[in-house]
């Protein structure tokens, strides 16, 4: 890996703050974005702007060729069997909402109970929590141990006939636990019921395929994976998609439309109502394309090193508490510091050109099992370096010597 090839790939890399190179370590909130993807928006406003699906002329019949080949794209880096098993949304938290409304309104009914985890973002917790008050469905939560672990006995305990559909982080925003969720969606089958998998911090980090993991549905975002802002996906096999009602209405969701009667749409369009993100759905090709250049392989091995390497010098800083050390670990290391608010401590690093995360990390009920309210967190990327991390220590221990 030619890193500082890489790099330069990377315009927002060249930035200072605070009159210091950025160090920027907030990549489980959002990835930067490479130059050919930026160049890719930049191209379809300056040359191509047209609507998709909906004109004969050349820019239109262009833009949807362009728009269309986005989504074969995304289908090969998941290995889903169908092209209309893509469904582009503004990403993972409507793909979710999306989800919960609509298989919820099908198939749900007062007693069934949606299984989810201890460590779920929020994105995956409001949206059951609403249909289940609208279908008098339950949800069941499955604990985590100390370790920061989904308590794989507690958790196949808790399947049972009524469990409807389980819904699981594949790694945790906050604690980089990468769950054994393979092993997790047989056991869900085995009751009868589905699984989808919250890929929000997996897709950028190591290969997910959908057919090996049997999963029913899996939702990610483009801009955590060096891609633009408001394009999300969700993955559902062909044949429970096909069930299902469609999320909103309006132009491209349907078939034909008279006061009497509206019929809908076939896959993908009956839940991509209304003119979607044109130019960021054709310009994530180029981010996906950007990161299969490198290889996943390389990604998640690089970004191993990076972990493993933090993880090892931030412990040599007395009162520092890791939150977070399950058996198998992405690129994300939540910490305190005894005696230091993490805000306080994301404020100084700043003033040193360190970005990280500082807050809740929209996992309330996580941090409260942790005894907690607010966690620091730096989370990498493969464009990330030692180098950067000896300067995140060095302005860790300078906030150490300010604040105690």
């Amino acid at each position: 890996m030619n890193i500082e090839k890489i790099r330069s790939d990377f315009p927002q890399l060249n930035k200072r703050v605070n009159n210091h190179p950025l160090v920027y370590l907030d990549n489980a909130a959002t990835t930067l974005k490479p130059k050919v993807m930026i160049d890719a928006i930049a191209n379809y406003y300056a040359h191509d702007v047209a609507n998709v699906h909906r004109g004969i002329h050349t820019l239109s019949e262009t833009g949807t060729r362009h728009f269309e080949e986005t989504r074969i794209v995304v289908q090969k880096l998941i290995n889903a069997q169908n092209p209309v098993e893509i469904i582009y949304t503004k990403g993972a938290t409507e793909s979710l909402n999306l989800l919960a409304q609509c298989f919820g309104k099908q198939f749900l009914k007062t007693g069934d109970e949606i299984l989810i985890s201890l460590m779920e973002h929020h994105s995956n917790i409001v949206p059951w929590q609403m249909i289940a008050e609208t279908t008098g469905a339950k949800v069941i939560v499955a604990p985590i141990d100390d370790r920061g672990d989904i308590d794989q006995v507690a958790y196949k305990k808790l399947l049972n006939n009524k469990t409807k559909i389980v819904s699981i982080t594949h790694i945790s925003n906050t604690l980089g636990t990468v769950n054994p969720i393979k092993e997790m969606i047989k056991d869900a089958h085995a009751v009868g019921a589905k699984f989808c998998v919250d890929a929000a911090q997996s897709i950028a980090h190591m290969a997910v395929d959908v057919q090996d993991l049997d999963c029913d549905f899996l939702v990610f975002s483009a801009h955590k994976v060096f891609g633009p802002n408001s394009v999300g996906f969700l993955y559902g096999k062909e044949s429970i998609l096909n069930e299902m009602p469609p999320y909103q209405g309006g132009g491209a969701m349907i078939s034909e439309v008279t006061f009497e009667k509206t019929t809908y749409n076939i896959l993908p369009n009956k839940f991509e109502a209304g003119t979607p993100a044109i130019a960021e759905v054709i310009a994530f090709k180029s981010a996906i394309d950007y990161m299969n250049s490198i290889g996943l392989s390389e990604i998640a091995k690089r970004e191993h090193e990076l972990l493993s390497y933090a993880t090892d010098e931030i412990k040599k800083i007395k009162g520092i508490r890791i939150i977070g050390e399950a058996r198998e670990k992405s690129g994300v290391l939540s910490f305190l510091l005894e005696g230091a608010h993490p805000q306080d401590l994301g404020t100084i690093l700043d003033k040193e050109g360190v970005a990280i995360r500082t807050g809740h990390h929209c996992t309330q009920p996580l941090l409260k099992r942790f005894n907690c309210t607010a966690l620091a967190r730096a989370s990498f990327a493969f464009y990330n370096t030692k180098e950067e991390i000896d300067i995140f220590i060095k302005a860790l221990n300078k906030a150490c010597d300010l604040l105690l």
